[in-house]
C-alpha cells in the first residue's frame, strides 16, 4: 500500500476509535477526523469544506424543519385519536401506534415521527392500565424500519443516494427504497405485534410530571367561538364527546355565573371553566374551536417565537397568596396565565381570579425568549414545556399540503430532492405555520457539522484508493461466498458496525468501500448500497447506535440489554429476508 492510504486508514481507524470511546460527541469526533485529514495531507484544504456545500446537508437539514412543522400541527395525533378510540387492548393498540409510526417515518424524519406519538402511547398505556415500556421499544423499531421506505426518511438513505450518483451519475428517487422498505416494515410489524411479549414486563415508565406531582386535573377557561362543535350541546353531551375526560365545572353567560347542570345547553360567547389532564385539555380546545383566555390579547397571540411552558410555584414567589388578575401578568410581564393544577383538591374559579399557592403547577403563555427570565422574576420553578398547539386552524393542514408537494414534485422528477425540501422549509417558515425559533431548534445541527466534515474525509477513501484496498480484503474472502453471501456480508457488516458509529458515519465511511467491492466482484453496486442502507438503519441492539432507541430509554425506564432481547431476533429477521429481498428488487 502508499504512504496516502496507509494514511487514509489510520485516520478512518482513529476516527472510530474516538467514536467508541465516547470522550467527544460524534461531531467534534468528525471535526478532529477532518482535521487529521487534512495536516496529514490526505484532504486537500480547498476540498476540507465542499462537504458542508453537498446536498446532503440541505436535505437533511430541510427535512428536519419539515417534521417540525408537520410535529407542530398537530394532525397526525388528532388522526390517530379519532381512531385510537376503537382500540382497548394492547396488541391492537401496539399494531396501530406501530404502524402509524412506521409509515409516518418515510414521510418525515423518523426521529420527528417518532416524538410526535409517544405522548399517544402514554395515554393508550394509560387507559388500559399497561407500562408504556410494552409500547415504546416497538415504535422505537418500527420507526427505525420506516425510515427505509424512502429517500428522506433516515439519514443513510440520502447519503447512499449521493453514492450512488457519484459512482453511476444516477441517484437514488424518493421512492427507490420503496420496495425493499416496504417489506421489511410489513414483516417488523408482524413480528413487533407478537414479539412485543419478549420484552420484560416489570419495567416501570418514567413517571410523568402528573405523577410525579399527584395531579389530577388542570383546570383553564375558554370561550366557546362561532362555528364550534359545542354550541348547542348539553353540559353532558360536551363531556360524553371528549370522553368524560374533560369537565365544565364553570360556566359565564354574559359577565354571569350560569347554571351547569348536565341539561344546559352551550351557546357561542359562553367561557367555560374546564378541567381535565393537560392532553385531554389540548384535544378539546384543539378540536372544539375554543379558544384560550388572554389569547390573542395585548401582543400574546399565538403567532411567532409564543409558546407555552409548564412550572411550578415555589414557597418564595411572588405568585403565593396573589391571583393573576391582581398581578396583572399579561400587562406588566407580556405573558398569560393558562391553566392552574393543585394537588388533592378540585379548582373550580376562573383561572384569572384563583387565588395561588406552593407548590400549585401553572401553564404560561408567552415568548419562548421572554418566559425562562419572566419565570425567574416571578419565582416559578420551570418543569417542562408544553407544545400545546395555539396556531391558526387555517395553518392546521398546510404542513401536511407543503410536504405532499415536495414528495410529488421529487417522486415525478419536476425538481431535486434537495431543492424540493429546502422550498418546503422555507414555505413553512415564511406561511408562520412554524416559528422561526422553533424552526433553527429542530434542526439537528451536530449531525449536520458531522456529516459536511465526514463527506471529505470519506471522500478521501477513494482518492486514495484505500476504500480498493479494503476492498479487495473483503472480496477474497466473499470470493468463496455465494453472491447472496456477498450481499449478506455488507449488510452484516454495516449492521455491526452502526451501534459503535453513528448511523450516517457508518454509510460516509462503508459506502465507497462497497461501491469498489461490488466493481471487484463484477456485481452491480445498487443492491450493495441497499444494504449498507438497511444495515445502518437498523440497530436494533443498543439505545445509542441511533436517536430513535435513546429517545425512549429512559421514558421506557429500559435497561441496556432489554434491546437486544426485542432486538436481536429481529435484526436477524431483517438478515434473512432483507437479503432475499434487496436481491430481488435490485439483482446482481
Amino acid at each position: 500500500m502508499t504512504t496516502p492510504q496507509w494514511l487514509s486508514i489510520a485516520t478512518l481507524a482513529g476516527m472510530m476509535i474516538l467514536f467508541v470511546w465516547g470522550r467527544f460527541r460524534y461531531d467534534v469526533t468528525a471535526l478532529i477526523a477532518l482535521l487529521a485529514a487534512l495536516a496529514l495531507g490526505i484532504v486537500a484544504p480547498e476540498d476540507a469544506f465542499t462537504g458542508f456545500a453537498d446536498d446532503i446537508v440541505i436535505i437533511v437539514g430541510s427535512a428536519l424543519v419539515v417534521s417540525a412543522a408537520i410535529q407542530r400541527s398537530g394532525v397526525v395525533e388528532s388522526m390517530l385519536a379519532s381512531v385510537a378510540q376503537f382500540t382497548r387492548r394492547l396488541p391492537s393498540q401496539l399494531l396501530l401506534l406501530t404502524t402509524t409510526v412506521g409509515v409516518l417515518s418515510g414521510m418525515i424524519k423518523n426521529v420527528g415521527a417518532l416524538a410526535m406519538l409517544m405522548p399517544a402511547a402514554f395515554q393508550m398505556a394509560k387507559r388500559s392500565g399497561n407500562s408504556p415500556s410494552r409500547y415504546l421499544m416497538p415504535m422505537s423499531f418500527a420507526s427505525l424500519l420506516g425510515g427505509l421506505t424512502t429517500l428522506v426518511g433516515t439519514s443513510p438513505n440520502i447519503i447512499v443516494s449521493r453514492v450512488r450518483e457519484d459512482m453511476t451519475g444516477q441517484p437514488f428517487g424518493m421512492f427507490d427504497y420503496l420496495p425493499t422498505g416496504l417489506g421489511l416494515l410489513v414483516v417488523g410489524l408482524i413480528f413487533l405485534r407478537f414479539g412485543y411479549r419478549l420484552l420484560p414486563s416489570d419495567r416501570a415508565a418514567a413517571p410523568q410530571l402528573g405523577d410525579a406531582l399527584d395531579i389530577s386535573a388542570y383546570v383553564t377557561e375558554v370561550t366557546i367561538a362561532a362555528g364550534s362543535p359545542a354550541i348547542g350541546e348539553t353540559v353532558d353531551e360536551f363531556s360524553a364527546r371528549h370522553e368524560e375526560e374533560v369537565a365544565i365545572t364553570g360556566l359565564l353567560r354574559g359577565n354571569l355565573p350560569g347554571q351547569i347542570g348536565p341539561h344546559v345547553r352551550l351557546r357561542e360567547g359562553d367561557r367555560l371553566i374546564l378541567a381535565g389532564e393537560p392532553d385531554a385539555l389540548e384535544r378539546a380546545i384543539a378540536s372544539g374551536r375554543l379558544v384560550l383566555e388572554g389569547e390573542g390579547k395585548d401582543g400574546v397571540d399565538s403567532g411567532d417565537g409564543v409558546g407555552v411552558l409548564e412550572a411550578v410555584v415555589k414557597a418564595d414567589s411572588a405568585l403565593v397568596g396573589r391571583t393573576a388578575g391582581r398581578l396583572l401578568l399579561r400587562d406588566r410581564f407580556g405573558i398569560n396565565l393558562i391553566a392552574v393544577s393543585r394537588a388533592g383538591e378540585h379548582l373550580t374559579r376562573r383561572i384569572g381570579q384563583t387565588v395561588l399557592q406552593a407548590g400549585d403547577v401553572i401553564v404560561l403563555q408567552g415568548p419562548m425568549k421572554l418566559l425562562p427570565d419572566r419565570l425567574t422574576k416571578l419565582g416559578a420553578l420551570p418543569l417542562a414545556q408544553r407544545q400545546i398547539r395555539l396556531g391558526s386552524p387555517r395553518h392546521r393542514y398546510l404542513p401536511v399540503i407543503i410536504l405532499a408537494t415536495a414528495i410529488a414534485a421529487t417522486a415525478t422528477g419536476l425538481v431535486p430532492v434537495a431543492v424540493a425540501f429546502f422550498a418546503a422549509a422555507a414555505l413553512m417558515l415564511a406561511s408562520g405555520v412554524l416559528p422561526v425559533d422553533e424552526a433553527y431548534e429542530a434542526v439537528d445541527w451536530p449531525i449536520l457539522i458531522m456529516l459536511g466534515a465526514l463527506i471529505p474525509v470519506s471522500a478521501s477513501l477513494e482518492s486514495t484508493g484505500a476504500a480498493a484496498v479494503i476492498a479487495d480484503l473483503l472480496s477474497t474472502f466473499a470470493a468463496t461466498l455465494p453472491a447472496w453471501g456477498a450481499v449478506a456480508l455488507i449488510l452484516v457488516a454495516a449492521m455491526a458496525v452502526t451501534p459503535f458509529l453513528n448511523n450516517a458515519a457508518t454509510v460516509l465511511v462503508m459506502a465507497p468501500i462497497a461501491v469498489v467491492f461490488a466493481q471487484e466482484l463484477g456485481y452491480r453496486p445498487e443492491p450493495f448500497l441497499i444494504a449498507i442502507a438497511v444495515g445502518a438503519g437498523c440497530d436494533f441492539l443498543t439505545p445509542i447506535g441511533h436517536q430513535c432507541n435513546t429517545l425512549v430509554f429512559g421514558a421506557g425506564g429500559y435497561r441496556f440489554s432489554d434491546y437486544a432481547r426485542l432486538g436481536a431476533p429481529l435484526s436477524l429477521l431483517v438478515i434473512v429476508l432483507g437479503t432475499p429481498l434487496i436481491l430481488w428488487v435490485w439483482p446482481l
